[in-house]
């Protein structure tokens, strides 16, 4: 790595930390990436390679403009995001859903780093604070980080660090799908990228059918908690099924079971409640079930999950799971570049954080890049416009955030500002005030918009 600057380092090689080496390195910064697999595993990894998606396949909506989840998709593109790139390049069919095989995915961004002339990767765990003489320092450790280094930076910081459970859905076999039953469809029959509307298979339950699911997942096995781990809160966008169920009998039919836009071919009717299957790889051949997040024992897995229709033969290339996810409290502790206040030469990105998800795990992993490498190269940092996806999800970290109710945040509309209230639409002829969907796809526009200003290039349009 000949360079007269001094390298980067950037610890944890999930997808955070891979972006923000990848931001780095093509900002003419040399980065030194450490990923502790597969010289040390997590509960959650089955490999060691970078950027392993470990819970869903599904970046989910790529709708730019009116879905904020979209909108970040898209700043992402235009801000050279590795990760999206590969996203894009590994999709596979989802609906409106942005989702991939999980192995290319992960292939492409262990490849395209590996290949960086100002990237060098070294495999060993961090077991503590990063050495004094590594100036620069991005911690990119992720939700599972490991437990030394977690308490070296709780001792450093004298917070808590706060927790929840994130729980893993389970997959199935392609094959083991009984279509007599089930059915190809996506909801309202929307392609999306790389779809044909007919993404999902569905599995439909009848009133009888749904009620005793929902009386089995309450009755199941449980996975055991140790006694600190008790008192930890869920992550309410990653929920177990059986958790949601005993929140009431019709829970899951307006949530993950939820059937609108979805129609029996063997009926000509919706049913009572759907199972949806999500596709996982590219050859198609195994499919994970939707929202089906779960703490159940495993043989409980196979058996509550085989009463569903459709699934009675279903063979699990892999059953869910469930694992300790840990986040500092960055409102407090963060400032606005990421740095951490008592110890200005680290930085945080990532779920660590407190943001929730991919793609904004790799939105923070990318800013985080931006900052050191502007920093690095004697600039100061400026942070995304605040009416951006970007923006709103920085502001909510490092500062608008209550440090004392502060928990994990999807990015969504609510963190960007509102449009202006002079602004107004024209329908049937009447002006009247944006609101609904209206009101996003201004905010997604501005967004993009303010964005490339920003960046300082003209306005891209999105086919």
């Amino acid at each position: 790595m000949p360079s007269s600057i001094a390298p980067v380092h950037v610890i944890g090689g999930g997808l955070a930390g891979s972006e923000a080496a990848w931001t780095l390195a093509n900002s003419g910064v040399p980065v030194i990436l450490h990923e502790m697999r597969p010289v040390r595993g997590t509960d959650a990894h089955k490999t060691g390679g970078l950027a392993e998606l470990v819970c869903s396949n599904s970046f989910r909506s790529d709708d730019h403009e009116a879905n904020a989840v979209g909108v970040l998709h898209e700043e992402l593109r235009r801000c050279g995001s590795l990760i999206l790139e590969a996203g894009d390049a590994h999709k596979v069919p989802a609906g409106s859903a942005l989702a991939v095989d999980r192995d290319g995915f992960s292939a492409m961004v262990q490849s395209r780093l590996e290949a960086h002339p100002l990237v060098a990767i070294e495999r060993g765990e961090i077991d503590g604070l990063p050495p004094a003489d590594w100036d620069s320092v991005i911690i990119a450790t992720g939700p599972l980080t490991s437990p030394a280094l977690a308490e070296a930076i709780q001792s450093r910081t004298g917070s808590d660090s706060l927790a929840f459970f994130d729980a893993i859905a389970p997959i199935v076999h392609t094959d083991s799908v009984n279509f007599d039953v089930a059915w190809y469809q996506s909801r309202y029959d929307k392609p999306g990228p790389g779809g044909t509307g007919k993404d999902y298979i569905n599995c439909p339950l009848d009133q009888d059918q749904y009620e005793t699911f929902v009386q089995a997942l309450l009755d199941s096995e449980k996975m055991n908690f140790h006694e600190w781990e008790a008192t930890t809160p869920y992550f309410e966008g990653c929920m177990p099924i059986e958790v949601m169920a005993s929140r009431g009998l019709d829970t899951l039919r307006y949530g993950p079971m939820k059937p609108i836009g979805l129609t029996d071919p063997r009926t000509g009717r919706r049913a009572h409640a759907v199972v949806q299957l999500r596709q996982d790889n590219a050859l198609a051949t195994l499919f994970n079930i939707v929202g089906f997040q779960t703490k159940m024992r495993h043989g409980e897995q196979v058996r509550v999950f085989r009463t569903i229709p459709g699934l009675e033969n279903a063979e699990f290339a892999r059953l869910g799971g469930l694992h300790r996810n840990t986040f500092i409290n960055s409102p407090r502790l963060l400032d606005g570049s990421l740095r951490l206040k008592v110890e200005p030469r680290l930085r945080f990105a990532g779920q660590i954080t407190g943001v929730e998800g991919y793609v904004e795990s790799s939105a923070i992993g990318l800013l985080a890049g931006r900052f050191a490498a502007a920093e690095r190269l004697g600039r100061q940092p400026e942070q995304p416009p605040r009416t951006t996806a970007l923006g709103g999800l920085l502001a909510h970290i490092t500062g608008e955030a209550n440090p004392e109710t502060f928990q994990p945040m999807n990015v969504n509309f609510g963190l960007l500002p509102p449009p202006d209230e002079a602004e107004t639409i024209t329908v049937n002829g009447k002006r009247r005030k944006l609101k609904g969907l209206d009101r996003k796809k201004v905010q997604a526009r501005r967004a993009l918009a303010d964005l490339d200003l920003w960046l300082g290039r003209p306005r891209v349009a999105v086919e």
